[in-house]
């Protein structure tokens, strides 16, 4: 007998749901005999890549684990006291091995179904309320991108909500963090904004032309300064201030919001979330009362559901851009759930009195240092300090010292000019032991030639020195919930019962259209938590993160390869921030050229919410172009706006495939007649999982794109963040990606859209790893599968639900529109239908994006003929639970489809009284009886919700009182 050895564990066969039965299955559902052929007959001749992707072979799960490995560990870990906003920290063990790397939390959608989203909803809104009670404001959202970029929403809010007329100035302390300083001049430059940046105890508050102030508590130097008289200055002249805080600190710091503040922003990661050179972290943002119904990002709130209980919900969704687009003042892009949700957890474990404790031990750590630096003989500049310290310096050449001798020991500080003398700042943590201190000590002292052999412990008492003003009075972390589950027994089933409440991966497929719910494969997961990746802070020097190096110049050289494009930015940390950051490419091109006229943006009628959304951020004025009755883009009328408004056309906003799920066969047409009147194409890489290795953006004709690396290239969802958004360029528009102003980027000059030089670098090395794993050739059989999947659910589901586009050949891309509007004239809604979904084990499709009224699927290649069976399976009887009513055989009011989601509490009353069986309810299919899952809450009253706010913690007791009874929002479509 002859044996064949070969590879005995490819991993491509591990992320495609069907083997190769399956396929010849499926295949023939479709009517078409081959793979290839059904590629031919979806996908444009002229648009084909015309050879393979040239990648490195793909790898098996333990030949990368090892590979990488090798790589991480060029990462060198130094003891980090730079601070800037980074800080090592502990995450407890109990929370990372039962939420960041449990499947059942990081899998899971952003919770716009909240009936099947309860335990997120309830983790986010403990984050909520421990941002708004450290920060002594009324109301915070369920977390930003990152500190930066939190500031950033801060000038946007104050510059819309301004009484003064013509501001167009906001003032920025010097003592701001020097990238968030970055990330708001970026943010404010297209809109016309002006920033102020000075001294805050010598700024001109009386300047007509400011409308809003932004500061540092405490300054990026460590000094704390009470700002109680400037802000009180500051609304004499009509101004709005916020405040970007430190967490930690305010646990002994007067709260912003007692100063004063109209808001506090700030950076959540001290709340034991890694470095991770960078993020993800989750930002902050708080504000007053008066601020609600514009504050950024998601807000969850408190309602109730169709029997009366308490139920969370996202509040005040009619905000978003996929309904009120450019002119949202929220963004499914900008929140980042799994690290807020990590944050919140980590207030929970600890309660008030331990964090506080690690914030005593802190500044009594430095306060400790101080002693021992004074006598030595340096001279610290802050009078006031929480955790960081302020060296004055006698010159460069001592500075340059300190720094060999410290780096000699494996320790960095923060080394910079202020009013042309050198510095260095030292930025103790919570993780900071009384050896670290005499470690510290000791590099001073081997510098200035003097001895130090005293072994330091931590005080056991010491004097807080603050004036009165600035030590905190109020209480804080006061709910049950942060004074419960300080066992890890108590935490460990407290976790555990928020995560059954979440329908996730690990149950069922997510079929969302341009959502891309994908295998998050555990390989690729598994150094996310590696200290080598964790470990590092984000401005350490560039030598000791050769292997971040190495991950940021493979992953831009293979996602170049991909899009066809010359170079790539990782540093857009998010979808929309990606989007944002290419449209600034553009216009700096453009007024690069003297062309900075150039402003109008044409967007179709069916692009992403986030399209013009990005494109007012980014200064330009939106001219819509028509869609054909087919779904496709109105090239005729896209030709006539090209032309009327050749002079000032900045680019094209267009997402490919479709929204509507279909390879237009005009795309290199429309990206010509851009290019022949002098705009760009920016291509919304939201639909790439249907491209990759078989066409491209360059292919198309695209000049930028950004790619959502938590879409296609497999970073968990998460629950609704972290995300990471690159964008790739054609050669002449590289020099003006995103720079930064704390670490050089190859050398670019352009504003930082982050906070981060590489965003959130420590989640990359799961992309890195999908396509390690993948290769140029398992990277297009798995587009190849996402089209298969997709036109297998077609076929199976056109006959019971009209499918509203499709291609030339009558196929769709990797997603698909099913139309549900034809059963409203029986009542039904598609609310209906994404309620009643999950009676049977599913999460509902994408609702009413992007055409009212209907549901968009995408099964994605990851998902096995069987599971793709079994949602037809569900389909099909809802279609028939559709037909009941529309023949009067079923009530149209007192229906299955109504009454939906089926909790347990529902039908174990003891006097069932609806017109339909128990078992119908909610065992609909024996898939369903052999593994339930329960929705934790009825059908959730949005209204209700937004009618009576409530976005914190409240005990049964409060909930019973009458809330504060407020204007109801127009009710949106759920997405």
């Amino acid at each position: 007998m002859t044996l064949k050895p070969q590879p005995a564990d490819v991993f491509v066969d591990r992320h495609n749901g069907p083997d190769e039965a399956a396929v010849t299955e499926m295949l023939r559902a479709i009517g078409v005999e081959s793979l290839d052929q059904l590629i031919d007959e979806t996908v444009p001749a002229a648009i084909r890549l015309q050879k393979p992707l040239d990648l490195p072979a793909a790898l098996t799960e333990r030949a990368f684990l090892a590979k990488f490995a090798q790589i991480a560990g060029q990462n060198k870990l130094y003891k980090n006291y730079i601070g800037l906003g980074y800080y090592p920290t502990q995450l407890p063990p109990v929370i990372q091995r039962n939420i960041l790397e449990n499947p059942g939390w990081y899998t899971a959608y952003t919770p716009y179904q909240a009936e099947i989203a309860q335990g997120r909803l309830e983790a986010l809104i403990n984050y909520q309320t421990m941002v708004m009670e450290l920060t002594g404001l009324e109301i915070a959202n369920a977390s930003l991108l990152d500190e930066g970029t939190a500031a950033a929403e801060v000038l946007h809010m104050f510059h819309s909500q301004t009484k003064k007329k013509n501001a167009h100035k906001f003032f920025v302390s010097e003592q701001v963090l020097p990238q968030t300083i970055d990330v708001v001049r970026t943010r404010a430059t297209p809109l016309g904004i002006e920033l102020v940046v000075g001294d805050h105890r010598t700024a001109d508050l009386a300047d007509e032309a400011l409308f809003g102030a932004l500061l540092q508590y405490p300054a990026a130097d460590g000094a704390v300064y009470d700002y109680t008289d400037f802000i009180s200055k500051a609304h004499e002249s009509g101004l709005l201030v916020a405040v970007a805080a430190d967490l930690l600190a305010l646990t002994l710091l007067t709260p912003p919001g007692e100063m004063g503040a109209d808001a506090c922003v700030g950076n959540s990661q001290r709340f034991g979330v890694p470095m991770g050179y960078g993020g993800p972290h989750a930002g902050f943002f708080a504000t007053k009362d008066q601020f609600k119904r514009v504050i950024p990002g998601r807000i969850i709130g408190q309602s109730i559901d169709a029997a009366g209980n308490k139920a969370y919900r996202m509040a005040l969704q009619t905000r978003e851009q996929h309904i009120r687009r450019e002119k949202a003042t929220s963004n499914i892009c900008t929140a980042q759930v799994l690290l807020s949700v990590l944050a919140g957890m980590y207030a929970v474990y600890h309660g008030p009195q331990r964090v506080r404790q690690f914030a005593v031990n802190a500044h009594a750590l430095t306060q400790l240092l101080a002693q021992e630096l004074a006598a030595l003989g340096l001279e610290q500049q802050n009078e006031f300090f929480f955790d960081t310290l302020t060296l004055k310096l006698e010159s460069e050449e001592l500075q340059t010292a300190i720094r060999q001798e410290a780096e000699a020991a494996g320790i960095n500080f923060r080394y910079f000019s202020q009013e042309g003398t050198a510095r260095v700042g030292i930025a103790l943590n919570q993780n900071t032991e009384a050896e670290d201190v005499a470690d510290i000590v000791r590099v001073f002292a081997k510098v200035l030639g003097k001895s130090f052999d005293k072994t330091l412990i931590l005080p056991t008492e010491t004097e807080l020195n603050w004036s009165e003003a600035l030590v905190r009075q109020s209480a804080y972390l006061t709910h049950p919930v942060f004074n419960t589950h300080h066992s890890e027994t108590e935490m460990l089933r407290y976790m555990k019962q928020l995560e059954n409440k979440d329908l996730s991966l690990a149950h069922s497929m997510i079929p969302l259209g341009s959502c891309t719910m994908k295998l998050n494969a555990t390989a690729e997961m598994i150094p996310v938590t590696w200290p080598e990746i964790g470990g590092l802070h984000p401005f350490a020097p560039r030598e000791q993160a050769k292997g971040y190096t190495q991950i940021f110049n493979d992953l831009e050289q293979w996602l170049c390869e991909v899009t066809g494009f010359a170079a790539v930015s990782l540093q857009p940390n998010s979808g929309a921030q990606g989007e944002y950051a290419g449209l600034l490419a553009i216009r700096d091109y453009h007024e690069a050229q003297g062309n900075g006229h150039r402003n109008v943006a044409l967007i179709p009628a069916s692009a992403h919410g986030t399209n013009p959304a990005s494109a007012v951020m980014a200064g330009m004025q939106v001219v819509v172009v028509k869609s054909t009755e087919d779904g496709n883009i109105d090239v005729q009328d896209l030709k006539d706006k090209a032309a009327k408004y050749a002079d000032t056309l900045s680019c094209l906003m267009v997402t490919y495939p479709s929204t509507h799920g279909v390879y237009e066969e005009t795309i290199i047409d429309i990206c010509q007649t851009i290019h022949q009147h002098g705009g760009r194409v920016y291509m919304d890489g939201a639909n790439m999982n249907a491209q990759v290795g078989l066409t491209s953006p360059a292919t198309i004709g695209a000049d930028v794109c950004h790619l959502n690396l938590h879409k296609t290239f497999c970073i968990p969802h998460g629950g609704g963040g972290p995300g990471v958004g690159p964008i790739g360029v054609v050669a002449d528009l590289a020099p003006y990606l995103p720079g930064h102003v704390v670490v050089d980027a190859e050398g670019r000059t352009a504003g930082a859209v982050s906070s981060a030089p590489w965003g959130s670098a420590s989640i990359l090395p799961i992309s890195y790893a999908y396509i390690s794993m993948m290769g140029g050739e398992g990277l297009t059989q798995a587009t190849r599968i996402a089209i298969l999947n997709a036109n297998y659910l077609k076929a199976k589901l056109e006959s019971h639900y009209p499918v509203l586009y499709a291609g030339a050949n009558g196929r769709c891309a990797h997603e698909m529109i099913l139309d549900c509007r034809q059963f409203k004239k029986a009542g039904i809604e598609v609310e209906d239908i994404a309620k009643r979904l999950m009676d049977y084990g599913f999460h509902a499709p994408t609702v009413s994006f992007p055409v009212a009224g209907t549901l968009m699927v995408e099964p994605t290649e990851s998902e096995s003929k069987e599971e793709l069976d079994r949602f037809v399976e569900a389909m099909v009887k809802i279609r028939e639970e559709i037909r009941e009513v529309e023949e009067g055989r079923a009530d149209a009011k007192d229906n299955v489809l109504k009454h939906a989601p089926h909790t347990a509490a529902t039908v174990l009353v003891h006097d069932w009284t609806r017109p339909y069986s128990r078992e119908q309810a909610v065992y609909p299919t024996d898939y369903a009886r052999a593994y339930k899952f329960w929705p934790a809450v009825s059908r959730v009253d949005s209204a209700y919700g937004d009618r009576n706010l409530i976005c914190s913690c409240t005990s049964t007791e409060d909930y019973a009182d009458e809330p504060e009874q407020l204007v109801q929002a127009d009710k949106g479509p759920s997405y």
